[in-house]
């Protein structure tokens, strides 16, 4: 297939003189396995929206492609007109970005588009984290909220996630909304070049007004004044994301001591200080660890570099130790019962087993498949969670994982155990004894080529383990869609462990989520092990 033409056809429709040059050298050099790698597919738009390495053609992250994709939104909004009106009877669209490279010019782009498609647009005039544009999204009624971000991916990618309003509610969209957007983009793609878009400069700037609003609502999760939190010592990091401008007006108007991350503190979307800017990466939290270690810190909150996930670090017998998301999860999910917050829980098949819990302080709880665009949709949901570092404590008011308000009652809580002379590495004894000593983990592979995951996804189903430590093991095939929607997944089950394996929804990567419980902390924690070292030689031989 002779993709010079599709190249340069592409070359002569971009804006961008980046991307133009770039293009331009592997034309002219005939590099054809690049150009294959840009030209050959598209970026999918998914439930996730967009996400993918930053270049040129279809298959990168680019302003054509975003305003493609921009089009198509404001297209399948005005198509389906009468389910997504705002509170004044019209379609409204707000806009936020994070810091990465081209966030800006992403968003200032879609916003044009947008507007110049008839549609009301407001756009935040900085970097602000997703749960911010979410919130204010929600708070407007909006037909839809879109955020130009690619959360803790490389530092090379970028991304467009897309909430929805009406009776999506402002919380992420879901099938079939995800493909007929999708179908949308390839007719926008096939018809205009990015000159012949209608463009508009009519569209609304906000800004710090929406933040001082967002700043006073998370304020209100937790009681106004406790002279109890000044005593607590927190080092705070932004992952050289956006949440740093927010957290901090949080936690100074709550009353609380804390020490940022210097050096990664302001919005930099070269993450120079790590690999990867998602705090579950080796490596990402060392800079936290030595800076609460001089601050002299009792906890370290991190966010992601969007801030919509939380990662926890516990003081330890050597250091500091990062608590798992699930860990999180359950601390959450009590302080909720605990405080009266909490009516109906729910959280991901791949995350804690929380029915004990639910039992305990008689609630509502609910599984979901993996992903905050199901989690928000369990019907009068207060509290949600799932074990990848997203918590969602005010769906009311933010219907997705928001890592800012999730830090907040996690401050508050430890400044409370603080006083009385605990913590929450004390906490989580506590609540082991009363619902059940379980662990969790998570194995996984990352690779290159998606026909990998696909062909252990066949094989897993084809042939499904038969017994699991020794146990026992039935197994379910998430694609028959018998107990949730259908999905590309597999659950393996035994009478104390769980296994569930499923790609990646936003990386090239295939994993298998682990849960054992045990007659106590020491076994379920070898049982685990074994459940690890099973899980990985799978994986490696399949592959």
């Amino acid at each position: 297939m002779n993709l010079i033409p599709t190249a340069q056809a592409w070359l002569d429709q971009d804006p961008d003189p980046e991307t133009r040059s770039e293009l331009q050298k592997l034309i002219s050099n005939n590099e054809l396995a690049a150009l294959e790698a840009r030209f050959s597919s598209r970026l999918e738009f998914g439930t996730a929206g967009l996400r993918g390495e930053l270049g040129a053609g279809p298959n990168r992250m680019n302003r054509v492609l975003v305003a493609q994709t921009a089009l198509a939104i404001a297209n399948f909004l005005k198509r389906n007109q009468s389910e997504y009106l705002d509170t004044t009877g019209s379609l409204s669209v707000v806009i936020g970005f994070d810091g990465r490279v081209n966030s800006d010019v992403f968003a200032l782009d879609s916003a044009k588009i947008i507007a110049g498609a008839g549609i009301k647009v407001s756009l935040f005039d900085s970097p602000v984290p997703t749960p911010v544009a979410a919130f204010t999204g929600r708070g407007l009624r909006s037909s839809a909220t879109i955020v130009v971000t690619a959360s803790h991916n490389p530092p090379k990618d970028n991304g467009y996630k897309v909430f929805l309003g009406g009776a999506t509610g402002g919380s992420q969209l879901v099938p079939p909304q995800d493909s007929e957007i999708a179908n949308e983009i390839n007719h926008v793609a096939a018809k205009l070049k990015f000159p012949e878009i209608p463009k508009s400069d009519d569209f609304q700037i906000i800004g710090q007004h929406e933040i001082d609003t967002y700043v006073k609502r998370a304020a209100e999760l937790i009681p106004a004044e406790d002279s109890r939190r000044k005593d607590l010592r927190i080092t705070y990091t932004a992952m050289h994301g956006v949440g740093h401008r927010v957290v901090k007006g949080i936690l100074d108007l709550t009353g609380f001591d804390f020490q940022s991350v210097p050096k990664q503190q302001e919005p930099d979307g070269s993450f120079p200080t790590v690999a990867f800017p998602n705090p579950e990466e080796k490596g990402a939290m060392d800079l936290s660890f030595e800076t609460a270690s001089e601050f002299g810190s009792d906890l370290i909150l991190a966010n992601d570099p969007d801030a919509d996930r939380l990662a926890v670090g516990i003081k330890s017998t050597d250091g500091f130790r990062m608590l798992t998301g699930d860990e999180v999860g359950l601390i959450l999910a009590d302080r909720m019962a605990t405080l009266g917050k909490a009516t109906v829980i729910a959280n991901s098949l791949v995350s804690l087993d929380m029915s004990a819990l639910a039992k305990h302080y008689g609630l509502e709880y609910q599984q979901t498949l993996t992903g905050f665009k199901w989690i928000s949709k369990v019907p009068n949901l207060s509290y949600g969670y799932e074990e990848a570092l997203g918590y969602c404590v005010d769906p009311e008011f933010t219907p997705d994982k928001d890592g800012i308000t999730a830090a907040l009652m996690i401050a508050d809580l430890a400044s409370e155990l603080k006083a009385s002379g605990s913590d929450l590495a004390e906490y989580l004894v506590e609540l082991a004894g009363r619902y059940g000593h379980q662990k969790t983990g998570q194995v996984s592979i990352r690779v290159t080529d998606l026909g990998i995951i696909k062909n252990i996804m066949a094989t897993v189903r084809q042939s499904p383990p038969i017994d699991l430590l020794g146990e026992a093991c039935k197994s379910e095939d998430l694609a028959l869609g018998v107990n949730f929607p259908a999905t590309d997944g597999m659950i393996l089950e035994s009478r104390n462990a769980r296994v569930v394996i499923r790609p990646s929804g936003t990386e090239p990567k295939l994993k298998c989520y682990l849960q054992y419980t045990g007659p106590s902390e020491l076994v379920a924690q070898e049982k685990l092990n074994e459940l690890s070292s099973w899980a990985s030689e799978l994986l490696e031989n399949l592959s």
